[in-house]
């Protein structure tokens, strides 16, 4: 048994040295404090690494299909009606939504920003008494409203009850309403006397929109939209005005949800027109994007760049739509980040690298200056050193 202990010890890669043969310098005391606050400081470094989550981001071939597209936005527009201003999406497929109010939001402001009032799509409520009837006659008591859409029923039994259904019913024609006065609807809902008496105000709008996920664009413009021979319009005329000023901020503009870390570039960018009309444009590049937190929860979100045009709407000949265009296409490349602890057999090894790398280093360190002082010193005695 003795024969094997011996063998064992004869292993020993760290021989024991007497005491009495130690000798201790000052160079070698503030080599030990000095690494020793080194070495406590890399620790703590390295203990908070671990305790925190790293993200490892890669970048893959985007391969999913017939998903949707969530929109969210928060636009003020300080000098523009809330009965005037709509919201349209179109993309590459080929669908179209015109006149978007299911969750939009439109809050009329005041030229100080203060919220006059707050409704979902349209602003203002009609306000009808004894309104004319298809037939030509007056409503009465003991009869059902039908109202006349004036030449736009798309079926001969169709009403048109507002002046919303005669507007909704010329849109779908392709028509244009050049005087709501004329129409008897508009007329006693105080249709133009509604545009006249929000004179001077602006409109908040925030929502969301829900879209294919293809290149499209969605712009704010003043006017409804129909499509007549295969082009967008809006109608103007309806609104008795020469110019629009379409100035804006964007509070928030996301293609998908919160994930930590994303930057949204057009949040809080402001344009002021300078002209009388003026069309602006965001020329939009999405990046689907994936964020895995630490504890497995996925969320499906985008990224995006941005880059902006502005231009009057008169150019030659040529009139273009006033309005704010967010022209969007998608990457075909997706980006996914992913949380991760850091193991903890690699922080044990980091941290034994971190000890016995500062332990070698000083030991080094020490050895160089101990036997530079005892050059010196020698060859002070021999009285060699100058």
């Amino acid at each position: 048994m003795e024969n094997i202990i011996g063998k064992i010890r004869t292993l020993d890669a760290y021989p024991k040295i007497n005491e009495d043969f130690y000798s201790r310098t000052l160079s070698g005391g503030v080599i030990t404090l000095t690494s020793s606050i080194v070495m406590l400081f890399l620790f703590i470094s390295e203990l908070s690494l671990y305790l925190h989550t790293v993200t490892e981001t890669k970048l893959v071939v985007d391969t999913s299909r017939g998903e949707k597209l969530r929109i969210n936005f928060d636009v003020t527009f300080p000098a523009v009606r809330c009965s005037v201003l709509s919201l349209d999406a179109m993309d590459i497929s080929g669908e179209q939504q015109f006149d978007i109010r299911h969750d939009i939001f439109k809050k009329r402001i005041d030229p100080h920003g203060n919220v006059i009032e707050e409704r979902q799509g349209g602003i203002g409520s009609p306000k009808i008494d004894r309104p004319l009837q298809k037939h030509g006659g007056r409503l009465e008591h003991n009869e059902t409203y039908c109202g006349s859409c004036f030449g736009a029923e798309a079926a001969g039994h169709d009403c048109c009850n507002s002046c919303e259904d005669v507007r909704e019913a010329y849109r779908k024609k392709g028509w244009a309403m050049s005087n709501p006065d004329l129409i008897d609807q508009c007329k006693r809902e105080g249709f133009l006397q509604r545009i006249k008496d929000e004179e001077g105000e602006g409109c908040n709008v925030y929502g969301f929109l829900e879209v294919n996920k293809v290149a499209g664009n969605f712009h704010f413009a003043p006017g409804n939209s129909f499509h007549q021979s295969n082009v967008h319009v809006h109608d103007l005329l309806a609104f008795q005005m020469d110019s629009f000023n379409l100035s804006h901020k964007i509070n928030r503009l996301a293609f998908g949800d919160y994930f930590p870390g994303v930057i949204n570039p057009l949040d809080r960018v402001q344009w002021t027109q300078e002209t009388p009309s003026g069309m602006y444009q965001y020329f939009i590049k999405v990046v689907p994007t994936v964020y895995t937190d630490a504890s497995g929860h996925t969320i499906q979100s985008n990224q995006f760049s941005v880059t902006e045009h502005s231009r009057p709407t008169n150019i030659g000949l040529f009139q273009a739509l006033p309005g704010v265009f967010f022209f969007y296409d998608l990457s075909p490349i997706k980006v996914t980040f992913t949380e991760e602890h850091v193991p903890f057999l690699h922080f044990l090894t980091n941290v034994c690298a971190i000890v016995g790398g500062i332990f070698t280093v000083s030991g080094i360190l020490d050895s160089f200056v101990y036997h530079g002082q005892r050059v010196i010193r020698k060859k002070r005695e021999l009285g060699k050193f100058s």
